[in-house]
Order: C-alpha cells, then structure tokens, then sequence
C-alpha cells in the first residue's frame, strides 16, 4: 500500500513530522492500527536495524528512526489497545547496580520496543532483586542487563544467580551487552544472547523469540 510505504520510508529517514502525518492520515482513512503498526512501523524499524548492522546507519540516525516509530505509536496505541493487539513479546532492561551509564541501554530499549515488543525499563543502578521482581511481575520473557565499566561487569553473574535463586532462570531469556562485555564473557556467566548493540540485541531477541 503507497502511505504504508511513505510512512516506512519517513521512519527509515527519521522524518518525525512525516510519520505523524502519514500514521494519522491511515487512521483517518479507517485503516487497521496493526496493520498500520506492523506493514509501516515495524517493517520501517527492521530495515533501519539492517542498515545500522550494515555499517549504513550509525546511532543518530537509529535514534532519530526510533522516535519516529515512538510518535507514531503513540498515535496507535489507543486502537492498539481496544484491539486487545499483543506486544512480540515483554522484556525487562536496566543497567548492574554501581552503573549509572544508560544511553546504550536506552537505544537498545527504542529498537526493541520498534520492533514489537514491550519494554520494562528499569533504568541504571539496578539491583538483582529489582531484575527479579520485574520478571514476576511482569511475567517478562526476556531479561537484558547491561554494563559499561569493567568494574561492574560481574553483576552480570549476581542478576543472573537472582535469577536461579528466585526459580525463574528456566523461564526467562538473558541477554547481556555493553562496551567491555564479550560473547566469551557471556558464555562464562551463563547467559543466553550477548548483543553487541541495539540492532542486534532487536534481530537476536525477535529471532528467539520466532523461534520459541
């Protein structure tokens, strides 16, 4: 359909203005919010992933693309919500405790939650028990924990030991990412996914996900 394609094409180039524009004119023309969501938003979202694993796109342009799809969410979500529409999938994400640095943590939440799934963001300086609580909770199928100081990278391994000490290590998908962590590092605590960045982190968990 043409205005799926030009709302796509206006979140892949970051034009805000141009997929509040596009997504209220399908609304208004009586089209399925999840169509809209899933043909314009997400299809727009994965490409933008795809470039930024490229080497096409760096992170302002993923930035840009993420607010884009966040606007036009936003003007989605009430319809999504009355169609009772489900997420991909829940995932819960913060930063160890004693890490305060959240900006790739944030960007990995934005391509997540472009790509269909609802985003539990508990911000830096989480503690284990904090992570615990949210996958009760929340009843969450992802975990993502991140670090960006050698110095707190072994919270990692305490998040993961809540998480076996709570019962819930069986039920939950851990994913680790962040500057100093490694796919060696992730191995040796157990986790299930090491993500380099936020597109990959998306196309892994999706892909998991799919695959469950």
């Amino acid at each position: 359909m043409v205005l799926f394609e030009e709302i796509r094409q206006c979140l892949i180039e970051g034009d805000i203005p141009g997929v509040v524009e596009g997504v209220s004119a399908a609304l208004e023309q009586g089209m399925d919010a999840e169509h809209i969501l899933n043909n314009a938003l997400i299809s727009g979202m994965t490409t933008v992933g795809q470039l930024f694993e490229d080497g096409e796109y760096f992170i302002p342009e993923m930035m840009m693309a993420a607010r884009s799809m966040q606007e036009g969410v936003a003007l989605l979500k009430p319809q999504l919500i009355a169609q009772n529409v489900k997420p991909l999938g829940k995932f819960v994400i913060g930063t160890v405790k004693g890490d305060l640095h959240d900006i790739g943590k944030n960007l990995v939440a934005m391509m997540l939650e472009g790509i269909g799934f609802e985003v539990i963001d508990l911000g830096a300086d989480v503690a284990p028990e904090k992570f615990v609580e949210a996958v009760k909770q929340h009843e969450a199928h992802f975990v993502g924990i991140s670090a960006l100081l050698t110095t707190t990278m072994a919270g990692m391994k305490t998040c993961i030991e809540a998480l076996k000490n709570a019962g819930l290590r069986e039920r939950v998908i851990v994913m680790v990412g962040g500057s100093p962590v490694s796919q060696k590092y992730a191995d040796s605590i157990g986790a299930d996914i090491y993500a380099a960045d936020g597109a990959s982190a998306a196309r892994k968990a999706k892909e998991r996900m799919l695959a469950n």
